[in-house]
């Protein structure tokens, strides 16, 4: 069995979780998820599920699309609402502070990731260490928010954005770091992913329609994850080069291509450059 889910991951569920009652359902021991979320967070969450999984790389360091909401005038030691509150303010910023503030976060900039997350430091997750009291030191990372788009004050007083971000972005820490900038506090009270990489909300189903019996046959197919490539078939020289691992001469635009046997079969994603086509990762079933 290969393919990938594409979940709409419910709260209160971990990813692992999540990867388990799958592994489960599928009877399918090779299965893997293609980007963390925390378990108040919904929305995107792909699982790769059987060959698929060698694919999960190049998920992991896909863009990413979030819907958030960010609660004013208090701090946490988890950066959102879940946590334990560390501090309170009667200090409510106004809408258009807010704006301001939140579009200066706009670019590539160095985070610093939440002490409750699973970076390891010296073979540990910085969650156990802060669970144990333990504030060890965390390194700066670099990201990217390409995209903000404030929304305003939802009903419940929170306020809304969405956002599109690099790999390794924590948004309840820009929620908390944001509060830093308004002098007042914040942690984030809401998280839906609408996208990762190619695959949207609009596509992901719930997890109950994918363990039910025949979920297997709402898998997507394992191509579905570079359908932004051009495709080239290969005839039977070029398909055997390519499965030995050889490089194949086909004229071509050079970037990344996805490469067919004549059979329809998915056989792997290359690079082509001055005529000569180098396999980047190969998916055909040996």
């Amino acid at each position: 069995m290969t393919g990938i889910a594409i979940v709409d991951k419910p709260a209160d569920w971990t990813s692992h979780d999540v990867v388990a009652k799958l592994r489960g359902a599928l009877r399918e021991r090779r299965i893997g998820h293609g980007g963390t979320l925390d378990p108040m967070a919904t929305g995107v969450l792909p699982v790769f599920v059987g060959r698929a999984t060698r694919a999960v790389e190049f998920l992991e360091s896909a863009d990413k699309e979030y819907l958030a909401s960010c609660r004013f005038g208090l701090t946490t030691d988890t950066q959102d609402i879940t946590g334990t509150m560390l501090s309170e303010s009667g200090l409510r910023p106004s809408e258009a502070e807010i704006k301001e503030a939140l579009l200066g976060f706009l670019g590539t900039q160095e985070q610093l990731p939440p002490l409750y997350s699973a970076i390891k430091v010296e073979g540990k997750k910085l969650y156990e260490y802060a669970r144990q009291g333990k504030n060890v030191p965390r390194k700066p990372r670099q990201i990217e928010i390409s995209d903000i788009a404030p929304l305003g004050f939802g009903p419940e007083g929170d306020y809304r954005f969405r956002l599109t971000v690099s790999k390794g972005t924590y948004i309840r820490t820009l929620c908390h770091d944001l509060g830093q900038r308004l002098g007042c506090g914040a942690a984030m009270s809401s998280l839906r992913r609408l996208r990762a990489g190619p695959f949207s909300i609009g596509e992901a189903l719930p997890l109950e329609a994918l363990t039910a019996p025949g979920g297997e046959r709402l898998l997507r197919p394992l191509d579905s994850l570079f359908s932004a490539y051009p495709a080239l078939t290969l005839d039977g020289e070029q398909s055997r080069r390519c499965r030995n691992g050889n490089e194949v001469y086909l004229p071509a635009a050079e970037g990344l291509w996805r490469l067919y046997g004549e059979d329809g079969e998915f056989l792997a994603l290359a690079r082509a450059e001055q005529g000569v086509l180098k396999t980047v990762k190969n998916f055909f079933e040996v």
